[in-house]
C-alpha cells in the first residue's frame, strides 16, 4: 500500500518531468544531501522516506542519524543521502512534506501521551485524517507513543449518534449489529456512543458492547459515570478534549482518551532537506 501511496504522489508532483533539475543538472551528475532538522521534536517518516529514495533511485545510499520516534533538536541532522543528483532534487518536496506532517503528528502526540503517563489512560487518534494519507498519520501517532482506534468504518464498529438515531434507539442499533455480526461471521469488536446518563444505563442493561465512549461529559460526570460502568466494558472519553484539559480527563480512570486534534490540528515539524557541496 505504501508503494503504491509513493508512487501516485510521485506521479502527481513530478508529471510529465522534473524540468526545473533537468534542464540545469546533468542527468548522470550524483549528490549528496542531508536532512536538516529546524525545530525540536519528534521524528517520523525516515523509514518513509527510506523507501521513497529506494524506489526511486536503486544505487542509491541512505545513512541514518536518527530512527523513527527519537527526539530531535535544532541543528540535527536525522540522515544523508547519496544518489542521482536530478532524482534527489525530484523528490526533495515530497520526502519533506511527508516527513514534516508525520513528525509534526508524532511531536503533538508525544507531548499529550506525556501529559497523562502518570495515569492508565491510553491516547488514541480518529478517524479525521487527510484522505490518502490516514495510514502514515496513524503510523505517526504510533511513533510519537499513543494508539490507533479503527483504521476506518472496516475493521470495528463504532454506533455513534446518527446510527441511533437512525435506527431508533441503542436498544435496536446493539441488537440488529449483533445479528448482523453473527449472520456475516464478523468478529469486530462494538463501541456505542452516548450522551447522557440514561443512554449509558441502556448500554449497561445490554451487556453486549464492548466499549462505551463517554461523548463530550465532563471529567466530572465522567467520575460519576465510571461507577455505574461494570468492568468489563472498556471505556472511552471523547469530544472537546485538548492538551490544556487532557489531564483532567485521564485522572477520572477513563481506560481510553481519542483527541481528533492529534492529526487534523497539527503543526508540522520544520525540515528542510540540504545539498552538501564538496570543495
Amino acid at each position: 500500500m505504501l508503494r503504491s501511496y509513493l508512487e501516485l504522489w510521485l506521479k502527481e508532483d513530478i508529471g510529465s518531468g522534473d524540468y526545473s533539475s533537468l534542464a540545469a543538472i546533468p542527468k548522470s551528475a550524483n549528490g549528496q544531501a542531508q536532512l536538516l532538522i529546524k525545530s525540536d521534536g519528534v521524528i517520523a517518516g525516515i523509514e518513509v522516506a527510506r523507501e521513497l529514495l529506494k524506489l526511486t533511485d536503486v544505487n542509491a545510499n541512505f545513512h541514518s542519524c536518527k530512527k523513527d520516534g527519537d527526539e530531535v533538536r535544532v541543528g540535527d541532522i536525522a540522515f544523508e543521502i547519496t544518489g542521482n543528483a536530478v532524482n534527489l532534487l525530484s523528490i526533495e518536496r515530497l520526502m519533506l512534506n511527508i516527513m514534516q506532517r508525520m513528525s509534526g503528528i508524532a511531536t503533538k502526540t508525544n507531548r499529550l501521551q506525556q501529559k497523562i503517563a502518570h495515569t492508565s489512560a491510553r491516547l488514541l487518534d480518529t478517524r479525521k485524517t487527510t484522505p490518502g494519507f490516514r495510514m502514515l498519520e496513524k503510523q505517526a501517532v504510533l511513533i510519537g507513543g499513543g494508539l490507533n482506534h479503527r483504521m476506518g468504518l472496516f475493521d470495528m464498529v463504532m454506533l455513534k449518534d446518527n446510527h441511533v438515531d437512525f435506527c431508533g434507539g441503542i436498544t435496536q442499533a446493539v441488537n440488529k449489529t449483533r445479528q448482523y455480526l453473527q449472520e456475516n461471521k464478523l468478529p469486530l469488536k462494538i463501541e456505542v456512543e452516548v450522551r447522557n446518563l440514561e443512554e449509558l444505563r441502556e448500554v449497561i442493561e445490554l451487556r453486549s458492547v464492548d466499549r462505551i465512549m463517554l461523548d463530550n461529559f465532563s471529567p466530572e460526570e465522567i467520575v460519576s459515570c465510571l461507577g455505574l460502568i461494570p468492568d468489563h466494558f472498556e471505556t472511552e472519553a471523547s469530544g472537546g478534549i485538548h492538551e490544556n484539559n487532557i489531564v483532567a480527563f485521564a485522572e477520572t480512570g477513563v481506560d481510553f482518551i481519542s483527541v481528533g486534534a492529534l492529526t487534523h490540528n497539527v503543526e508540522s515539524l520544520d525540515l528542510s532537506l540540504k545539498a552538501v557541496v564538496q570543495g
